[in-house]
C-alpha cells in the first residue's frame, strides 16, 4: 500500500450485489481515517482512466485491508479490473447545474428525465461516464455526454437533466458495447472464481506462465442446464478483462460449399490473433463439434477436425482463449475434452436458495417493489428455477403490475409522472407470476405439489414424525448430521392397505420440507424399445440431482420393481428397470439431498434387493385409522363446515359407526352426505327464482339423516380379517423374529379364546389383546403378559 496524506494506492475488489449501480466506493475505516474522508465524500479513482465515486464505509472483513470495493460500472469508467491497483484521492466536487445524458442505443423513454434524476440524485457525475439503470427488470445503459460546470459534479434537486434520444457517438456508443459485470451474476460465486482464474490470469499476466515454463490454459468448457448463466459469464468476463471478444455460433460458420466452413473458422482465429488478447466464445458448441462417430455429415466432421487443429495445432495461438458453452456436454466430440484444448470443464448448476435470492435481488434492482414483497420468501419456494426463470418471474410480476394501470393510460398522450410514481410491484403480482413461470430445469418431470400440509392429514402422528425425521431433518439440520458423520436414509417405503393416506403423506412431506417433487407412475417408464425404460430412470435421477433438494416419489412401486424372476416368459424390461433403480440408489454416483419415497399396498411383491439398508431402508407402515385417527380425519373433512352441519350430528357416534373405514372411505362418506343435502335442497327449491335460491342457500344443512343415507351407500374398505391381514404383512418388514413370534402367539391365543366361548371375561380379554396387537405402537412386554394371562383364563 503506497500512501501519502493526499492519495493512496488500493486494490480493486468486487462490490456487493446490493451496491451495484449506486456509484459508491466502499473503503475500510482505516483508509478513510488516513485520507480524512467521511461518508458521502467524493473521491477520484485513477486507473487507466479517471472516475469518481461517493465514499461509504467498508465491510467488517475489509478492516485493515488496502482495498476498494467498486461495481462494474465504476471499474469500467476508471479503466480498472478486479485485483488491479488504483490511486484514490479526495475531491472537492461542486454541484451540477445541468447534465446531458444520451443512450447507447436508440430508445424513447417517457418520463426518462425524472426517472434518471431520481436515480442519480446525490451521485457524482463526469462527462464520458456510463450509467446503467434497470427499468422494470430491463438493463439500459446511458452515457453522460456533458456536465455543467465541467469536471466532476454532484447531482442535486436543482440539477437540470436533459435526456437526448440520439445515441452517443463515442467509443461507448459503438455497437456491441457490453455492460455486463460480475455484480450482475448471482448465485455463481464459485463458478465465476474458477472461470476468472483460468481466463483473467493468462490474459493479464502471461509472464507468470513464462516464468513457470508452462503453457497458459487455452480453453474453458461451461456446461449445465439451459438458463443457468453460461453465456452471461462469458460476456461478463469479456467486459471485465479488457480483451477483444468474438462471439461464434454454430450455424453462422456452416456453409454448403466445400471447405468454406473451415475457412470461416480459420478467419475467426486469425482475427483473434491479430487483436490479442482475445476471448473467442463459442455458444452451443455441440452444434458445430458433435461426436464424429455419431454424425453422418462430412461437413461436421471436417469442422471438428479444423477446430481441433486450431485449438492445439502446430501454429502457436498466442493470447487467445476459447470459452465454449453447451447444455449437452456428452454430445461433444471427446477429442475436444482433454487438456490443451478445453483445460477445465465447469458445471454451471441450478442455483440454491442463497443463489436464487441473489438472482432475484439483481433482477429487481430497478423494479419499484412494495413493502410486502419479501424476496427471501420467493427464493425459498422457487426450487428448480434457473437464473433465466427468475428473471422471467420478475418481468412477469412487473407486467402484471403494469396491466392494472393500463386502462388509465391514454395512448395518444404522455403518461403523467404521478401515475408512474404510483406504479408498484406488490406481493400479489409475484404470486400471480408464479402461476405462469415454470422451472425450466424440471419442466419434463416436476409435478406441482398440491397445497397439502401436515394439518390436512388426519391422525397418523407416529408416521408423520418418522417422515419428518427422515426427510425434513437432513435438509433443515445438515450440520448435526455432518458433526456426527452420519448420512440420512436414502429411501423410504410407505406401505399399508389402500386408502390409508400414503400418497397424501408423500405430498405433505414434499410441501412441508420445501422440496422439488417428482412423481413417477410405474407404467409411464416402461417402453417397448430396448434401453428406453432404463434411460428414463437415469434421466429422472439426473434431474433430481440437478434440482436437489428433491423427492422422487414412486407410487405403486411394486408395479415398477417386482421380484426378479417372478415373471417367466416376460421381455425382462421390468428386471432391467429394477437393476437400473438399484444402481441409481447406491451406485458409484452419490445421491445428495435426494430422497426416494415408494408407496405400495403389496410390499411382498417387491424385489427384496430394494428393501435392504442403503436403498429403501426405512419401512413405514401406514395403518388403518383407529378411533382417534378416524375422529381426526372427520375433523379434517368437516373443519370448514361448522355452519353447514346440523346440530343432530354427533361426531363420537359417527366414529364408533365407521369401524373399518380408511381415510379415503371417510372422505367419500362426507362427500356423499353433502350430495344428499344438495339433492334435497334442489328438489325443494327447483322451481324458485335465482334470487330466492341464493337467499335459501344460507340455510342448507347436512343432517343426521343425510349421513345415515350416505352410510348405506359407502361401505368400509376393511373388515376385521383385512385389518389383521395387513397388520400381519407389516410384521415381516418392521419386527425381528422374536417380536413376530410374540405377536403371532398373541393373535392365536385371542382366536382360541374367541372360539371356545368361555364367558364374557375371557371374550373381553381376547378383544383387548387383539386390539393391542393390531393397532398403534407395539408394547411387546404388555402383549406378552396379557397373552400369558389370557392363556391362564382359558385353562381354568
Amino acid at each position: 500500500m503506497t500512501t501519502d496524506k493526499d492519495y493512496m494506492d488500493l486494490v480493486v475488489k468486487e462490490a456487493a450485489h446490493g451496491d451495484a449501480g449506486r456509484g459508491m466506493a466502499r473503503l475500510s475505516i482505516d483508509v478513510m481515517k488516513q485520507l480524512n474522508l467521511v461518508s458521502g465524500d467524493v473521491i477520484e479513482i485513477s486507473g487507466r482512466k479517471k472516475a469518481a465515486a461517493i465514499v461509504w464505509p467498508g465491510f467488517p472483513e475489509d478492516t485493515g485491508r488496502a482495498v476498494i470495493r467498486i461495481d462494474g460500472n465504476v471499474r469500467s469508467n476508471a479503466g480498472a479490473g478486479i485485483d488491479d491497483k488504483v490511486r484514490i484521492k479526495k475531491l472537492d466536487a461542486g454541484y451540477a447545474t445541468k447534465v446531458v445524458i444520451q443512450p447507447t442505443q436508440p430508445i424513447r423513454l417517457v418520463g426518462g428525465e425524472q426517472y434518471l434524476k431520481r436515480m442519480l440524485h446525490g451521485r457524482s457525475v463526469s462527462a464520458g461516464q456510463t450509467v446503467r439503470v434497470n427499468v422494470l427488470g430491463n438493463p439500459l445503459t446511458f452515457v453522460i455526454s456533458k456536465v455543467s460546470p465541467k469536471g466532476i459534479a454532484i447531482v442535486t434537486e436543482d440539477t437540470e437533466i436533459e435526456l437526448k434520444e440520439t445515441p452517443y457517438e463515442g467509443e461507448k456508443g459503438k455497437e456491441g458495447f457490453s455492460d455486463i459485470h460480475y455484480e450482475d451474476i448471482g448465485g455463481l460465486g464459485r463458478e465465476l472464481q474458477l472461470v476468472r482464474e483460468m481466463i483473467e490470469l493468462p490474459l493479464r499476466h502471461p509472464e507468470l506462465f513464462e516464468r513457470l515454463g508452462i503453457e497458459p490454459p487455452k480453453g474453458v468448457l461451461l456446461y449445465g442446464p439451459p438458463g443457468t448463466g453460461k453465456t452471461l459469464i462469458a460476456r461478463a468476463v469479456a467486459s471485465e478483462v479488457d480483451a477483444h471478444f468474438i462471439t461464434l455460433s454454430g450455424p453462422e460458420i456452416m456453409s454448403k460449399y466445400y471447405g468454406e466452413s473451415e475457412g470461416k473458422l480459420r478467419e475467426v482465429f486469425d482475427e483473434a490473433q491479430e487483436n490479442s488478447p482475445t476471448i473467442i466464445f463459442i455458444d452451443e458448441i455441440d452444434s458445430i463439434a458433435p461426436k464424429r462417430e455419431d454424425t453422418k455429415g462430412e461437413v461436421e466432421r471436417r469442422v471438428v477436425a479444423q477446430l481441433l487443429a486450431l485449438m492445439d495445432g502446430l501454429k502457436s495461438r498466442g493470447q487467445v482463449i476459447v470459452i465454449a458453452a453447451t447444455n449437452l456436454p456428452d454430445a461433444i466430440d471427446p477429442a475436444l475434452r482433454r487438456g490443451g484444448r478445453f483445460d477445465r470443464e465447469i458445471e454451471i448448476g441450478i442455483p440454491d436458495k442463497k443463489g436464487r435470492l441473489e438472482v432475484l435481488q439483481i433482477h429487481s434492482r430497478g423494479v419499484p417493489l412494495a413493502e410486502d414483497v419479501e424476496l427471501s420468501h420467493f427464493a425459498d419456494i422457487t426450487h428448480g428455477f434457473v437464473g433465466a426463470d427468475l428473471s422471467l418471474l420478475v418481468k412477469e410480476a412487473a407486467m402484471h403490475a403494469l396491466r392494472k394501470i393500463i386502462p388509465r393510460i391514454n395512448v395518444d398522450e404522455d403518461i403523467p409522472t404521478e401515475l408512474l410514481d404510483e406504479l408498484k410491484v406488490v406481493r400479489e403480482d409475484f404470486d400471480e407470476a408464479l402461476k405462469h413461470v415454470e422451472p425450466s430445469a424440471m419442466r419434463e418431470v416436476l409435478v406441482e405439489v398440491p397445497d397439502i400440509h401436515w394439518s390436512d392429514v388426519g391422525g397418523l402422528e407416529d408416521v408423520k414424525e418418522e417422515l419428518r425425521e427422515a426427510v425434513e431433518w437432513p435438509l433443515k439440520f445438515p450440520d448435526i448430521f455432518q458433526r456426527l458423520t452420519t448420512k440420512p436414509p436414502k429411501g423410504i417405503l410407505l406401505f399399508g392397505p389402500p386408502g390409508t393416506g400414503k400418497t397424501m403423506l408423500a405430498k405433505a412431506v414434499a410441501n412441508e420440507s420445501e422440496c422439488n417433487f417428482i412423481s413417477i407412475k410405474g407404467p409411464e417408464l416402461l417402453s417397448k424399445w430396448v434401453g428406453e425404460s432404463e434411460k428414463g430412470v437415469r434421466e429422472i435421477f439426473r434431474k433430481a440431482r440437478q434440482a436437489s433438494p428433491s423427492i422422487i416419489f414412486f407410487d405403486e412401486v411394486d408395479a415398477l420393481v417386482p421380484r426378479r424372476g417372478s415373471y417367466t416368459g416376460s421381455s425382462h424390461v421390468t428386471e432391467s428397470v429394477v437393476s437400473q433403480i438399484l444402481t441409481e440408489l447406491d451406485g458409484l454416483e452419490e445421491l445428495k439431498d435426494v430422497v426416494v419415497i415408494g408407496a405400495t399396498n403389496r410390499p411382498d411383491m417387491m424385489d427384496t434387493a430394494l428393501m435392504r439398508p442403503g436403498r429403501l431402508e426405512r419401512h413405514i407402515f401406514v395403518p388403518p385409522p383407529d378411533d382417534e385417527g378416524r375422529k381426526q380425519i372427520f375433523m379434517v373433512y368437516l373443519r370448514d363446515e361448522e355452519g353447514v352441519l346440523a346440530k343432530d350430528i354427533d361426531l363420537d357416534i359417527l366414529v364408533a359407526e365407521t369401524k373399518g373405514f380408511v381415510g379415503a372411505d371417510i372422505e367419500a362418506l362426507v362427500r356423499e352426505a353433502k350430495l344428499y343435502a344438495i339433492r334435497d335442497f334442489i328438489a325443494k327449491m327447483g322451481g324458485r327464482s335465482e334470487i330466492e335460491m341464493k337467499d335459501a342457500m344460507a340455510n342448507i344443512r347436512v343432517t343426521k339423516e343425510h349421513v345415515r343415507r350416505a352410510q348405506e351407500r359407502v361401505k368400509p374398505s376393511l373388515d376385521s380379517d383385512a385389518i389383521e391381514s395387513a397388520e400381519r404383512q407389516s410384521w415381516e418388514f418392521l419386527y425381528n423374529e422374536e417380536q413376530r413370534r410374540i405377536l403371532e402367539k398373541a393373535l392365536n391365543v385371542a382366536k382360541r379364546a374367541h372360539l371356545q366361548e368361555k364367558g364374557e371375561e375371557v371374550a373381553d380379554a381376547a378383544v383387548k389383546l387383539r386390539d393391542k396387537v393390531t393397532s398403534g405402537k407395539k408394547q411387546f412386554d404388555v402383549i406378552k403378559q396379557q397373552t400369558e394371562e389370557l392363556e391362564k383364563l382359558i385353562a381354568e
